[in-house]
């Protein structure tokens, strides 16, 4: 049987990861799919050739329209990132009738809806299990492994840059400015770290594992997102205290009304296997109602755990080249007909506990306002700590739990709380999880 034929857009990280584990691991890869799997074209501008195997055997170029239409290639691997031209190579790709295999997150949770019923029409398959949480086989674990199960939520840790920055904080007490700038120095973060501190990044990939799970068209437009940047050394000591961890998670939710989308930084309990995910490590953790929760850990970027998921992804694309493609697994896990309408809640709707944390004039009569307030609203207080205030000092750190509320009525009671004249400056709200 001849080869399978891969034309290669991008050698960056991933593409010369890709490469090279192509090329280190050919007669086990040949094994697995039945057939050799062969990089003969690939396109990119900058490159390291030095890190890079095998390049000599591959035809080189910087315009990725010249692999994407050669006739010679059976799949297409975009790893250029972003939303353009990616949009428009793979979508080129598929008309030529291409099988497609990709790490873009972004490109699928903003673009997948018109992709996958492009590829569709044409019969041929888009494979995006690098495109979430890196080297973790999530997307298959739960659009094949869990298919037997009411998925009921999904939470995980899926950016390693924001966790390697609160691990740090919680670790060592440090500010997330001073964080960031060392993760930006170890290459962890970008020059601009918006997509990965403000939950950009993981929205993304929470978009695709939301519609996997409950059979919903991709709404990334709908996910709510908050960052990082305004969590404090204290609020990670605060947490300890009460027990908890400080993560930033995404969550996605089924619930009678909807289905919950958001990105946060969360209290979890820290007996939780996922609460002890350090460092620049991903988990995401999954509950099924026959399987209850299973917990998939490793590391979420980098060239070649990365480059391990996109070549598995070629090598299930060369075991369904000869499969009729209505057989296929679907690329959202329903048929592609049974895609739910079920609608994605506003965050107004979410029910949560809270974490929240206020700089009060210490005299009397403070706590008895703030809980009259949350009071007024149905909000119970769970567990609350007060420091004296230190000497000289007249402002002292309220902080408190709370019990599950919707947060309409969490917001509504903060902005009577922040009216008070003895609160200074906004109150800092960390939503609470208990994940079981």
């Amino acid at each position: 049987m001849k080869p399978v034929r891969v034309g290669l857009l991008g050698l960056g990280t991933v593409g010369g990861g890709t490469l090279n584990v192509i090329v280190r691991n050919a007669t086990e890869i040949a094994r697995r799919a039945g057939r050799e799997i062969v990089v003969t074209h690939a396109a990119a501008r900058e490159f390291r050739a030095e890190t890079i195997e095998g390049l000599d055997r591959v035809v080189l170029s910087e315009d990725a329209f010249t692999v994407v239409d050669n006739p010679d290639i059976d799949v297409v691997v975009e790893l250029i990132g972003g939303y353009s031209p990616a949009r428009e190579l793979v979508l080129r790709a598929i008309e030529n009738g291409k099988h497609v295999v990709t790490a873009n997150k972004a490109l699928i949770a903003m673009h997948g809806n018109e992709i996958f019923a492009a590829a569709q029409a044409k019969g041929v398959t888009v494979a995006f299990e690098a495109a979430v949480a890196g080297g973790i086989p999530i997307i298959k674990a739960v659009r094949e492994g869990l298919a037997a199960n009411h998925i009921e939520w999904i939470a995980g840790i899926i950016n390693g840059t924001g966790n390697f920055i609160l691990t740090e904080m919680r670790d060592k007490g440090r500010d997330f400015a001073e964080v960031l700038s060392e993760a930006q120095a170890l290459g962890y973060a970008e020059a601009d770290p918006t997509f990965d501190v403000e939950g950009i990044d993981a929205a993304h990939k929470l978009t695709i594992l939301a519609s996997l799970a409950f059979g919903i068209p991709l709404q990334f437009d709908r996910c709510y997102t908050e960052g990082i940047g305004r969590i404090q050394p204290q609020d990670v000591t605060y947490a300890e205290a009460f027990g908890y961890r400080i993560k930033h998670l995404g969550i996605t939710r089924r619930t009678p009304s909807g289905v919950e989308l958001r990105v946060h930084p969360t209290l979890i309990p820290e007996r939780r296997l996922i609460a002890n995910v350090d460092g620049v490590m991903n988990a995401v953790l999954v509950y099924g109602d026959a399987v209850g929760p299973t917990l998939y850990y490793g590391a979420g970027a980098g060239s070649l755990p990365t480059a391990s998921a996109v070549v598995a992804d070629i090598i299930d694309v060369t075991r369904t080249l000869t499969t009729d493609p209505e057989n296929r697994v679907p690329h959202l896990a329903f048929q592609p007909g049974e895609l739910s309408d079920l609608a994605v809640l506003p965050m107004d709707e979410v029910v949560t506990a809270y974490y929240l944390r206020m700089t009060v004039h210490d005299r009397p009569g403070v706590l008895a306002a703030v809980a009259g307030i949350l009071s007024e609203h149905g909000i119970s207080i769970e567990a609350m700590r007060q420091k004296e205030p230190a000497a000289g000092e007249n402002q002292v750190p309220l902080v408190m739990l709370t019990q599950s509320v919707r947060e309409s009525q969490m917001n509504a009671a903060l902005g009577g709380i922040e009216a008070l004249d003895a609160v200074a400056g906004e109150v800092t709200r960390i939503r609470v999880e208990l994940l079981k």
